[in-house]
């Protein structure tokens, strides 16, 4: 694979991070692993590569908020609506931190409950 493409070092966690977040909708249990991932290289990181981690961890919390409230919701047929809203914040999360990830840029709020 071109070094380009996939980083060295610490901000290639990031990515691989990200990438498990997204094979979630396919996968089931990998943005688990991403969240570990996330909590355990938080710490060491750079400053702008915090931001990164803190996002995606409150991605994870925030995602699991949401499709427990969407869950509950289903009884009550609103939740069906909601279910590709949910999907889609999550994605739109997932893609805007790995193109501040490829432009080596921090998010600019990563504690926002929308789009950082």
């Amino acid at each position: 694979m071109n070094s380009e493409l996939l980083p060295q070092g610490a901000s290639r966690n990031a990515i691989i991070i990200y990438v498990l977040y997204l094979a979630g909708f396919v996968l089931g249990v990998t943005p688990l692993i991403g969240l570990v991932m996330a909590y355990i290289s938080h710490a060491e990181a750079e400053p702008w590569l915090q931001t990164h981690y803190r996002f995606q961890i409150r991605t994870w919390w925030m995602g699991l908020l949401f499709g427990v409230i969407t869950l509950i919701l289903t009884f009550v047929l609103i939740g069906f609506l909601l279910i590709p809203v949910v999907a889609v914040w999550y994605i739109i999360r997932c893609v805007k931190g790995l193109n501040a990830l490829s432009k080596r840029e921090a998010i600019e709020d990563p504690a926002s409950w929308t789009f950082g």
